[in-house]
């Protein structure tokens, strides 16, 4: 059975990722006010992004990773800017890019101190 992961844009200006086996049903159930809390407390205005998968337990699988990212990372991946991901991770946020050459800030000085 497919499966799809979705990412709404809501009233409120915040992501809703989900997932579904029935992309069209799910959305007309957002849209009526019958779908996830979040999107009933803030309803949906436009379906941004998708993606479909052979099996639905992938698009779940899916659907919980982009849940993880952060709003600018999912921005590039609504926008087709996949080459931006790797350094919006998290990852990457926390502990910078990775060194590509070290540079010695050390000094030397002999044993006399001069």
């Amino acid at each position: 059975m497919k499966g799809y992961m979705y990412i709404l844009l809501c009233d409120d200006g915040s992501y809703y990722t989900g997932s579904t086996n029935n992309l069209e049903l799910r959305l007309q159930q957002h849209f009526a006010g019958e779908g996830a809390n979040h999107t009933k407390k803030h309803p949906p205005v436009e379906l941004l992004y998708y993606e479909e998968f052979d099996r639905i337990d992938e698009a779940f699988y899916r659907e919980k990773q982009v849940q993880g990212w952060s709003r600018k990372k999912k921005e590039a991946l609504i926008n087709g800017e996949n080459e931006k991901l790797p350094e919006l991770s998290r990852n990457y946020a926390q502990y910078g890019r990775p060194l590509t050459s070290v540079v010695s800030t050390s000094s030397t000085t002999d044993a006399s101190g001069a």
